[in-house]
């Protein structure tokens, strides 16, 4: 499951099979840390002060307040601080939620159904009861074709909703998997009666009305595109429940824009905004520094997780018949020498991508074993062999390899392919020239490729790169208006559902998908379907280390490199509870701070 959002389950035995679970919380494989009447997460504090004000940032600019549509870009902070669901992860568990908006949670014994009863005290900002009507019409909006792709797959297994009474209401399966009642349980929870005034769809300025929701804070400031300010709902209906306990703690929150990480990392140092998280090496070790660090009014602090770190690459856009051939693809990526961009660019500080599912128990191991071989044997005769005798290895330049070699390689692999070198520069037998562009939105990444475009100009290989504004590069990757672009593909503890939209061939059709690499594959498809519909933990192991393979040896992406930890500086006067949660983000760790 990438997106956990909240659940609960009850079920009538007047409709249902005798019940699987009934509980305030759910898990996977069935066990839960927390107890019925839990007071609070362990990662929260009891000494957690409520007020004061904190400024954070964002990159880039905003057009619109709905942040399920495709068209346009939300401001950051909807999610989290207008909108809920049905249940909330627990940080500190790889599968578990627990109840918000739900009070109760019921699995039907076939597993086919699930039966939410709402908490009678849910409420949006506007005094309304959170309704039964309002979760179907949730449900039915996110599967229309009214919203973003994503979630049109994320809950295409949930056929429909039934409302059973004022109070419960039961979703219904196309056919069961092991995950898909928490699934239900992140269904975010809409206001039908605002979008009935509101068009869901609305454009222009329409779609800058803030909307309803339940959460904690609601819309008091919009600057369209430069800041917005969330103000804690004094009359929020969950503020004393458990998992809302110790969280939310300010009184109210700006999220100031700015145009690159290099300028608001300077207005950070000057007191503009009071909380950074970096994912540039170069900040991290050579520019966060001066006076308010030296004097103490600044913190820099990097925090371990165990959170699954998936895959960063340099992503072919195999739409491009430039793309087309996996000789091609492998042959690019032997060019990036991550040996010398790590210890050069990067101040060793990273590890480099070894697998689709880095730093977890779902990255592929060795050969495949006898329960993988099952999942990959029916497609022996289209995939490459390397599936099957090879471990998933990243090319290197450590001794006694080197770049030197692996160029050799990959020229022989363009030759192949049918392009040569002619005049210095790489031709096929059309006379076309091998010439791409790398799309970026982040000029700190512009040092790296400048390394990597060096290295492809050796095998007579042309590239341009440039950063360009964050709205319009979000336009083209939801149109793949690209040759080659930089993501990361996350992955939650629990792979499910959202491997649909990333690898499915169905997904490289719908705009906005996060297919970014065009994957048509129907041995793809059939792991990604094994992923969805393993019924237990060992089944879903086998099916995420086969599909691992099958993209690893697609060569769909140039593999990059991921942390271990987050890297924080934030003002000082923030505190923190002492546990830290086991798998999170920074800024869902942020929830529980507070002002000193």
């Amino acid at each position: 499951m990438l997106f956990y959002l909240q659940q609960y389950i009850i079920v009538a035995l007047l409709f249902l099979p005798l019940p699987l679970h009934a509980a305030h919380g759910l898990s996977i494989d069935g066990s839960l840390k927390y107890p019925k009447g839990f007071t609070r997460f362990d990662y929260t504090s009891p000494h957690a002060k409520s007020g004061g004000h904190i400024n954070l940032h964002d990159l880039g600019s905003f057009d619109k307040m709905n942040p399920f549509t495709l068209k346009g870009v939300p401001p950051s902070g909807l999610n989290s601080y207008i909108f809920e669901s049905l249940a909330v992860p627990s940080l500190d568990e790889p599968f578990a939620e627990y109840g918000l908006i739900a009070e109760d949670i019921e699995l039907a014994t076939d597993k086919k159904s699930v039966t939410f009863t709402l908490n009678a005290r849910a409420a949006f900002s506007d005094g309304s009861p959170v309704t039964v009507e309002d979760v179907q019409f949730s449900l039915e909006t996110l599967k229309s074709a009214q919203t973003h792709p994503f979630y049109q797959i994320y809950f295409r297994d949930i056929e429909r909703a039934e409302i059973l009474d004022p109070r419960r209401i039961r979703m219904h399966f196309t056919r069961p998997n092991r995950e898909l009642h928490m699934i239900a349980g992140q269904l975010p929870v809409l206001s039908k009666a605002f979008y009935s005034n509101h068009p869901f769809d609305a454009t222009g300025a329409a779609s800058m009305v803030p909307p309803i929701g339940s959460g904690p804070y609601v819309v008091a400031q919009v600057v369209p595109g430069k800041l917005i300010n969330y103000k804690k709902n004094p009359h929020y209906w969950a503020k004393d429940h458990p998992v809302r306990r110790g969280m939310f703690n300010f009184d109210s929150i700006t999220i100031k824009y700015y145009k690159d990480p290099v300028v608001s990392l300077e207005a950070f140092k000057a007191g503009e905004f009071d909380f950074i998280f970096v994912n540039i090496a170069k900040q991290w070790q050579r520019d966060m520094r001066g006076r308010r660090f030296d004097n103490g009014e600044l913190i820099k602090n990097t925090i371990p997780h165990h959170n699954n770190s998936g895959m960063q690459g340099f992503v072919f856009n195999t739409r491009r018949s430039l793309f087309h051939d996996v000789r091609v693809r492998q042959a690019l990526g032997l060019a990036l020498d991550f040996e010398w961009t790590n210890a050069s660019l990067f101040y060793s500080q990273y590890t480099r991508n070894n697998s689709y599912f880095s730093n977890s128990i779902y990255a592929a191991q060795g050969l495949p074993d006898e329960d993988e071989l099952k999942l990959l044997n029916p497609w022996r005769d289209v995939l490459p062999q390397e599936v099957f005798t090879q471990t998933l290895t990243p090319p290197t330049t450590t001794a006694p390899k080197s770049l030197r070699g692996n160029l050799l390689k990959a020229k022989k692999l363009l030759e192949q392919a049918g392009w040569r070198i002619q005049d210095g520069v790489l031709k096929n037998s059309e006379g076309r020239t091998f010439h791409f562009d790398i799309l970026l939105v982040d000029n700190a990444f512009e040092r790296v490729i400048a390394a990597y475009a060096n290295n492809l100009k050796k095998l007579g290989i042309t590239i341009e790169y440039r950063s360009i504004d964050p709205s319009l590069y979000t336009d083209r990757i939801k149109n793949f208006d690209f040759d080659m672009v930089v993501s990361v593909f996350g992955q939650s503890q629990s792979p499910g559902n959202e491997q649909r939209d990333y690898w499915s061939s169905q997904a490289a059709d719908q705009q906005g998908s996060r297919n970014l690499a065009g994957i048509k594959n129907p041995a793809v498809d059939a792991l990604v379907e094994a992923i969805i519909y393993a019924d237990t933990q060992e089944k879903l192991t086998t099916a995420c280390r086969a599909l691992d393979r099958v993209l690893w040896y697609g060569y769909y992406v140039v593999p990059n490199w991921y942390l271990a930890s987050h890297r924080l500086a934030y003002a000082s006067w923030l505190r923190q509870p002492e546990t830290l949660p086991l798998y999170f983000s920074a800024t869902s760790w942020l929830d529980t701070w507070w002002r000193e």
